[in-house]
């Protein structure tokens, strides 16, 4: 087994860090803060099913508690369930929102930075979002 290439992306966000992670938690609210990854949301046979640009995709969030713990996971056409672990937690009057992207064998480097930026660019609108 060899270890993944990773990269975490982080950002500072004006708000409590227990009201930053509800809103992030909703599924209803991905679009609103995840543009690049989907642009609508739905419930169907009791999945959120998320249309992106690479077609339908299915998200699920691990149980809600009590440490700021986001992580998710997406299963893509093929059947693949991708792991995107993500935290939240207090950062002063604020919080820190970090989302760690794993390089899967099949994506280039090239593609890893593309994915990367828009990891960086969702999380910026989720701070733009939760500021104003």
């Amino acid at each position: 087994m060899t270890i993944t290439p990773t990269k975490t992306l982080s950002v500072s966000i004006e708000r409590k860090a227990n009201e930053v992670y509800e809103f992030i938690l909703n599924p209803e609210n991905l679009p609103q803060w995840a543009p690049a990854f989907g642009q609508s949301i739905k419930k169907s046979d009791g999945e959120w099913v998320v249309e992106t640009s690479d077609g339908p995709m299915i998200i699920r969030f691990v149980e809600r508690n009590k440490l700021g713990v986001l992580d998710h996971y997406v299963t893509i056409s093929t059947g693949q369930e991708i792991l995107n672990p993500m935290r939240v937690i207090p950062n002063g009057s604020g919080s820190e929102v970090m989302f760690t992207l794993f390089q899967s064998t099949e994506i280039s480097d090239e593609k890893f930075a593309e994915d990367a930026k828009l990891v960086e660019s969702d999380l910026k609108t989720l701070k733009d979002k939760l500021e104003t």
